[in-house]
């Protein structure tokens, strides 16, 4: 195992402290804890996010005026502990109640809500939205029911720009749940991640061998085969999301992000084949962004993420600008 690192065990708290001290104009570290917080406050309804580490920049990089208000750290692919997201709460709460934006994860379910009750008790309001964005596979390895991956990200850009418009808990939580069936993603796998502690890839892929569906946290996907050129591989993601909508959208935003070792230059060759691929479609495109939003810390691969405009369209939101150290 080759990382740039200190102690295994102390990576998390090591990250954290270079990333505050990094946008110290943005972010700040509550006090003993692993939360991050936004610097600039308004009078708004606040909104937490979190979960395991090692998927970064997400979810402390999108802390910030117009996205999120604050995010929870866990140990690597870890849910943070209910303890440490109250702490979030308290700190994103302005008087309005607080919304906080789940992946489903059985951890992250359980810790987020017992939190919610936790923050209740202490007159805080606060209201859940949880993100199922993956539809590789029903069930698998920490979850029951569909993962949340990197359309979660979509969820805390859109759902932050009708927070800092005014919205309130209610309605926020209202449109987040008629948000999150629209946006559907699945990723493939070219070489597992390697945990710190572990000290080894999670699982083992052969150099010409491929895993579609694989989860962020490696949990196994739903194909292995050889390795294809880009626009297959393009061809297979784009007609599994667009076959699990009900309706074929006719006008769609996309999210090309990678999985924490595969170059830009490999993620653009995808976005060409993907874009192709829909124009040929007749679909329209109408918001883009590659890059690394939602990693698996070194795997080698990527997530083809689509939200449908069709009723709904963010496009507006997602272009706003933020002040946030990722978007």
């Amino acid at each position: 195992m080759k990382k740039i690192i200190n102690d295994p065990s102390a990576i998390v708290e090591e990250m954290l402290a270079g990333l505050v001290a990094s946008y110290p104009q943005l972010v700040h570290q509550v006090e003993d804890s692993r939360v991050v917080a936004k610097n600039a406050t308004h009078e708004q309804v606040g909104l937490v996010s979190g979960g395991g580490s090692g998927h970064e920049p997400a979810h402390a990089g999108f802390v910030g005026d117009g996205m999120l208000s604050a995010a929870v750290l866990g140990d690597v692919f870890t849910s943070p502990t209910p303890d440490q997201i109250l702490t979030g709460i308290k700190e994103a709460d302005q008087g309005q109640g607080v919304l906080l934006i789940v992946k489903n994860y059985t951890g992250d379910i359980l810790n987020f809500e017992m939190a919610k009750d936790m923050a209740e008790m202490e007159d805080i309001t606060a209201e859940i939205v949880v993100v199922d964005d993956d539809i590789a596979v029903e069930n698998s390895t920490y979850t029951a029911g569909k993962r949340g991956v990197a359309g979660t990200i979509l969820v805390h850009k859109i759902l932050g720009a009708a927070a800092r418009q005014g919205r309130s808990l209610t309605e926020l939580k209202e449109l987040g749940e008629a948000l999150v069936p629209t946006i559907k993603t699945i990723g493939v796998a070219l070489k597992a991640a390697t945990v710190p502690e572990v000290g080894k890839p999670g699982f083992e892929l052969a150099d010409d061998e491929i895993e579609y569906g694989v989860g962020i946290h490696g949990e196994p996907g739903y194909r292995r085969e050889k390795l294809k050129p880009s626009k297959e591989l393009a061809k297979e993601l784009v007609d599994k999301i667009l076959a699990d909508y009900e309706q074929t959208p006719k006008k769609v935003g996309v999210l090309i992000n990678g999985m924490g070792g595969t170059p830009l230059m490999e993620q653009f060759v995808f976005a060409n084949d993907v874009q192709k691929l829909l124009a040929d479609k007749d679909i329209s495109v109408t918001f883009h962004k590659v890059g690394n939003y939602m990693t698996s810390i070194d795997m080698q691969g990527l997530s083809l993420t689509m939200i449908d405009f069709s009723n709904n369209d963010a496009t507006d939101a997602l272009n706003e600008p933020v002040e946030t150290i990722a978007w």
